[in-house]
């Protein structure tokens, strides 16, 4: 992680965690990002945000995704891949077996897990100016007026000759890849109690393949734009 982003992550654990809506008068602005494998939704959270940034908001906007489970794993006195293996795991297997499993002298129920993934998405989205790429945002954050929820789909050969690409993978591996990771998606988004893919829940569903990067990053501005999501919030102050 970029040494700004670790900053904000420290100073988010020092503060107080409450998540009552009363303290905020407007959450948000917040945008989420759901996508299926090989359609690059990182990749298009940080051109977001660079085109964004460039219009020099009174905050920047940050793009979290593995970083939620870092900082739930701080909360937790868990380390980050086993917080990522639980949400993994094949439907056989129960939370509370999977983490005796582990040995930990700290034994974290499975809802006390899911619980603080679910606060620590739900507190970035609140505290505005976040893009959160996957981790169930769109669910987590379905309620915040101020939000733009995206969608990323694309043909499956599409997504094959992408992964093969990012991931110097053979045609086959790439295959494998794509229906392991959808897999665990599915998985991740069921223990957050979306037991079917809502597509209501987005504002926007978006063919990747339609799209180049440039044309795809405007059409979401547009977006943004027209929802209003901005409204109230200045420039940044620049101080010489």
């Amino acid at each position: 992680m970029s040494n700004s982003l670790m900053i904000y992550l420290n100073k988010r654990l020092k503060e107080e965690k409450s998540l009552q809506k009363a303290q905020w008068t407007k959450p948000g602005p917040v945008i989420t990002i759901s996508r299926e494998v090989g359609c690059e939704g990182l990749k298009i959270a940080h051109l977001i945000a660079k085109k964004l940034n460039s219009r020099k908001p009174a905050t920047d906007w940050k793009v979290l995704s593995k970083e939620i489970f870092y900082e739930s794993a701080k909360e937790l006195n868990l380390e980050p891949e086993r917080i990522q293996k639980i949400f993994k795991q094949d439907d056989k297997y129960t939370f509370d077996e999977i983490l005796k499993a582990f040995n930990n002298r700290q034994f974290k129920s499975e809802r006390r897990i899911i619980n603080t993934v679910a606060d620590v998405v739900r507190s970035f989205a609140f505290d505005g100016f976040s893009i959160i790429v996957g981790r169930g945002g769109h669910i987590v954050a379905s309620e915040i007026e101020n939000a733009l929820h995206i969608r990323l789909v694309a043909p499956l050969e599409y997504r094959i000759q992408t992964v093969i690409a990012n991931k110097q993978m053979s045609r086959e591996e790439a295959s494998s890849f794509i229906q392991k990771v959808e897999k665990e998606r599915i998985t991740f988004r069921t223990t957050l109690g979306e037991e079917k893919l809502k597509y209501e829940l987005f504002d926007l569903t978006i063919n990747r393949a339609s799209f180049a990067n440039e044309e795809l990053i405007n059409l979401i501005e547009c977006a943004i734009d027209k929802k209003k999501m901005l409204s109230g919030f200045g420039p940044k102050m620049e101080y010489y």
